[in-house]
């Protein structure tokens, strides 16, 4: 399986693409990294150094493989952080470029605008980019909660009102759609809920709360999902996975004491959860 993934990518610690290319490897894909931005690391730390790169690099990038020939053998594309309307439009073109090779690759968007502790990090057009162009082109989207409701224009507070949320996404162009960090009046204290939506299936899946932030795991989470909803067919399964897998790493993480999420020392996770949590039907 070949990805051909459009993000953002730091040389110290895990976001973006440099959290999302090592998972799916470890997992036998093939990863066609593109990136947006090139930063010395997280821009969480107050302080980085490095550059944005130009709506036109990654034209031309996706334009050299056109010429390759390969994008005929690209079965999906996942987008993350776009940061402009330039860079949303060069996403656009890339997945326009890939269906009209490989009318079967599908499309993951990962909708990044913000969350619930911050608010919005990204421009004003980038929300609306989302709604009128980019999700209509989308197969898959991977909201966090906090992007949700903002797409959506519906609160989550309740489960009904966070399903309705998500048939208002899919109603937008996504057929299928994975909420993560969430949490509704449901949720008990210590633990965050992840719910996937296809057709009628609709399931959650309650991981216990480990007590850290750990920046890029919502990359890690989406690329992991997309991968194996697109090798099981079969979103349960793909959140069972995707899932577990994350959270041995952040179990992993959180015992090390580290600042940054642990790939590399806990990659096994990716391959085999050692606790494997299973998805329940809604």
């Amino acid at each position: 399986m070949n990805i051909l993934s459009i993000q953002s990518h730091v040389v110290y610690g895990h976001v973006g693409n440099s959290a999302a290319v090592f998972p799916l490897q470890r997992i036998g894909v093939e990863v066609w990294p593109v990136h947006t931005v090139q930063f010395s690391n997280h821009t969480g730390y107050g302080h980085w150094r490095g550059e944005v790169f130009g709506s036109d690099l990654i034209r031309l990038t996706v334009q050299g493989l056109d010429e390759r020939g390969v994008l005929s053998e690209c079965d999906g594309v996942i987008s993350g952080y776009l940061g402009s309307r330039e860079t949303g439009e060069a996403v656009i073109d890339a997945v326009t470029r890939v269906k009209r090779a490989n009318p079967s690759a599908r499309y993951c968007c990962d909708p990044v605008i913000g969350e619930r502790e911050r608010g919005i990090f990204v421009s004003d057009v980038v929300p609306q980019l989302y709604r009128e162009r980019i999700l209509p082109l989308a197969d898959l989207a991977v909201p966090n909660q906090f992007e949700l409701e903002l797409l959506a224009g519906h609160r989550t507070a309740t489960m009904p009102d966070l399903l309705a949320a998500i048939d208002a996404i899919r109603a937008q162009g996504p057929g299928t759609v994975f909420v993560t960090s969430l949490a509704t009046d449901e949720t008990p204290a210590d633990s965050i809920d992840l719910v996937a939506a296809h057709g009628s299936e609709r399931y959650l899946l309650r991981l216990p709360r480990i007590p850290i932030v750990a920046n890029g795991a919502g990359d890690a989470i989406a690329a992991l999902f997309f991968a194996r909803y697109m090798m099981a067919g079969s979103v349960a399964e793909a959140l069972s996975l995707s899932a577990s897998a994350m959270f041995g790493v952040l179990s992993e993480t959180a015992e090390a004491g580290a600042s940054e999420m642990r790939l590399v020392e806990a990659q096994a996770e990716f391959v085999t959860p050692s606790r494997l949590f299973a998805a329940r039907q809604l």
